[in-house]
């Protein structure tokens, strides 16, 4: 507990001045005898001492004794009471002052310092000894006890006063530690005036090295985090061995100045150099050194480091619908699940757009390799909340061991890339790890899409068209266009060898384009022929999402002359699921523009139905995996053809391949099927030549 200030005799006013009541209960028994407080006074008055208490708050006089008049060249008490000490006062002196107060108040505090005051503008050097001392109203006031001080060199003043007012910390500590001396700014930031060197520092291994340093007989210079009122701060400080004027015993001056926001910004630029400011996580730039490291702990600790590439599926989707900053926040969402599932000395890192790497050190005794990756895959099995809403989050996963499928960071990460590639490809398997036939794939993929370029310049596709029958009569009642690729060197490529890479590369859009012109164009052809058959194309989420497509299948009927209700739009499941935002507007325009909207391979995805009426559904196509089914009472092709009644959608049966399937169909209420059993897709003019023999064969 901090002990009481003292309180001084009555004397927390005018000194001179009669105390009020009786005479006789203000007077102290001394020796017999009676002490007054005019005695009292009398004694102060004749000290050869000067005394005086300091208002610090108010910074001004209380009392005096006769001692400090004359120093202070003051005519009474009351005139030197009245002086405006605030006024001349310059900030270090009241900084000085208010850390004075403080310790007075908290630590029952003493000092003994030379100071020069300035009465009426002459210089005074004072011997002090500055203590605290409690007024009958609770405050804290300061107690001054002065001497002149006759040793008056101009150097020792000038540095004394150079000492109180300069913004450098100065402070003398002994050889262990304990605080002689603090000048105004050392004292302003230290939390306490006690507060050794060793309690200075943050880490008190910081102190030792540094008097270590210090003791060579040199001027020291170091960085360390050290302790103030502010909190921790960055200090630069000098240490300089010395003798204390007083003991002459051994000493350490030490000179501080703060370099906080330089130490930051400078940490800052290399944070900013070695890691991405999205994400956080360590950058291209800094992977090379970081990757050098973790590889030479795994050889030497005869361990498996694994490389994993982690792509995300449709992230240019997310940005082009969502906006950038949905993006943004979609990457920072996968960054910290990547951080959440890496061990402490994996490397997490963004190699740029929405490619992140993993490596990570194995485990001995692991029976599978791609425990790591699978969880990854299941963090993100699960929709994420991206804007606000819940998005399923597709990841592709290519990964490489060390050393095993190579010791260089160039082989590896090309490996880890190859399977990358073969990952996003794969609809079945996303995580993939590196193969050495990989190479040729990779070569058969970027041929491809250089031919694919080319392809579209010079026109080089081709559509086939598959009927759609009736199951009552086998009439064709409408048809679906399929893309078929003449290659000039390889001939006609079958769309599966092709189109997941138009989607991968964005060259889907392009296509797409290409596609729906040439339909509309044949069914204003097969109009002017009096073929009535509506013709279907198939969109894929990537064209829904691409802001030109709707306003290309706005401007079609007036371009080519088509009828959009003869035309319907193909779209997968996962457009409904939120795939694609905005879907539901997009969908209602080219609803409104005429065209007609079908759910293709209906089942196979999510099969989500709740979805399905907020929807302008016109049509439904039963995927053909559900044509096994009907073998087996076909409970799931029942329940879909009835869900299609209650929406008002027509059901067309995709995969039909036997006459009991197509019978079946026809005796449960679904009249529209397309599969092998009536006819593979087939050229243009074989299609128009089935139609013609109808219309014949109808006509007879």
């Amino acid at each position: 507990m901090e002990e009481k200030l003292p309180d001084f005799p009555d004397l927390s006013g005018n000194a001179y001045r009669e105390p009020e009541g009786n005479r006789e209960a203000q007077s102290f028994p001394f020796a017999g005898g009676k002490i007054t407080p005019e005695l009292i006074a009398s004694i102060y008055d004749r000290l050869d001492t000067a005394l005086w208490i300091f208002d610090i708050e108010n910074k001004q006089y209380l009392w005096a004794n006769r001692k400090t008049l004359e120093i202070t060249d003051a005519a009474s008490l009351e005139e030197l009471c009245s002086r405006d000490l605030a006024a001349d006062m310059s900030p270090s002196v009241e900084e000085r002052l208010r850390q004075y107060h403080q310790d007075f108040c908290k630590h029952n505090s003493s000092f003994s310092e030379i100071w020069t005051i300035y009465p009426k503008g002459k210089p005074k050097v004072l011997q002090m000894k500055l203590s605290g001392i409690g007024l009958a109203d609770g405050r804290t006031a300061m107690l001054c006890e002065a001497r002149e001080h006759h040793e008056q060199q101009p150097e020792t003043l000038r540095s004394a006063e150079a000492l109180l007012h300069t913004t450098v910390m100065i402070s003398l500590y002994s050889k262990d530690g304990t605080a002689l001396y603090r000048n105004t700014a050392a004292r302003a930031v230290c939390p306490a005036p006690d507060t050794s060197f060793h309690d200075h520092f943050v880490d008190r291994q910081d102190a030792r090295k540094f008097l270590d340093l210090g003791g060579q007989d040199c001027a020291t210079g170091v960085v360390a985090r050290i302790r103030t009122t502010a909190g921790p701060r960055w200090h630069e400080l000098t240490v300089r061995p010395c003798q204390d004027a007083v003991t002459g015993q051994p000493a350490y001056l030490v000179s501080e100045i703060d370099v906080t926001e330089l130490h930051e910004t400078k940490e800052r630029a290399q944070y900013l150099a070695s890691h991405d400011t999205l994400t956080g996580l360590s950058n291209r730039t800094y992977l090379q050194e970081r990757l050098t490291q973790v590889l030479q702990t795994a050889t030497e600790r005869g361990q498996t480091a694994t490389l994993y590439l982690v792509d995300l599926d449709d992230f240019k989707m997310v940005n082009d619908t969502l906006g950038h900053a949905a993006g943004d926040g979609l990457l920072q969402l996968v960054a910290e699940k990547l951080k959440q599932l890496a061990e402490p000395e994996d490397i997490v890192a963004r190699l740029g757009g929405d490619e992140f790497l993993i490596c990570h050190l194995e485990k001995p005794g692991l029976e599978t390799s791609d425990w790591f990756g699978r969880g990854l895959l299941q963090a993100f099995s699960t929709p994420q909340m991206i804007d606000g809403k819940p998005k399923r989050v597709g990841i592709s996963i290519g990964y490489t061991h060390f050393p095993q499928d190579g010791i260089s960071i160039d082989h590896l990460m090309r490996h880890a890339d190859l399977a990358l590639y073969q990952a996003k490809t794969d609809p079945t398997n996303k995580c993939v790890r590196f193969r050495q036939q990989m190479k040729r794939l990779r070569d058969e993929h970027l041929a491809i899409k250089k031919d694919l370029e080319r392809a579209i310049q010079v026109n080089e596709f081709m559509l086939n068209y598959q009927p759609f029958a009736c199951t009552r009569n086998d009439r064709v009642i409408g048809a679906e266009a399929l893309i078929r690729w003449h290659h000039p060197e390889k001939g006609l490529i079958h769309p599966n060898d092709f189109i997941p890479v138009a989607e991968e590369t964005g060259l889907i859009n392009q296509i797409g384009l290409w596609v729906s012109r040439h339909v509309a164009q044949m069914q204003a052809r097969l109009a002017q022929m009096n073929y009535d058959v509506p013709i279907s194309l198939n969109v894929s989420p990537s064209q829904l999402s691409d802001p030109h497509f709707l306003t290309h299948m706005q401007a079609l009927p007036r371009e080519t002359g088509c009828n959009p209700e003869r035309i319907s739009l193909e779209l997968t499941e996962s457009v409904l699921l939120g795939d694609v935002p905005n879907a539901l507007d997009t969908l209602l325009l080219l609803k409104k523009a005429g065209y007609r909207i079908v759910i293709d391979d209906f089942g196979a995805g999510y099969s989500n139905l709740a979805y399905l009426h907020h929807y302008p559904i016109d049509g439904i196509k039963i995927d053909r995996v559900f044509m096994d089914d009907i073998a087996a009472g076909g409970a799931i092709v029942k329940l879909i053809l009835s869900l299609a009644n209650a929406l008002g959608a027509e059901v067309i049966a995709e995969g039909v391949e036997t006459v009991e399937q197509r019978a079946w169909l026809s005796e449960n209420g679904c009249h529209r099927f397309q599969g092998y059993l009536y006819s593979k897709p087939v050229p243009e003019e074989r299609f128009l030549s089935m139609l013609d023999t109808q219309m014949r064969i109808a006509a007879m």
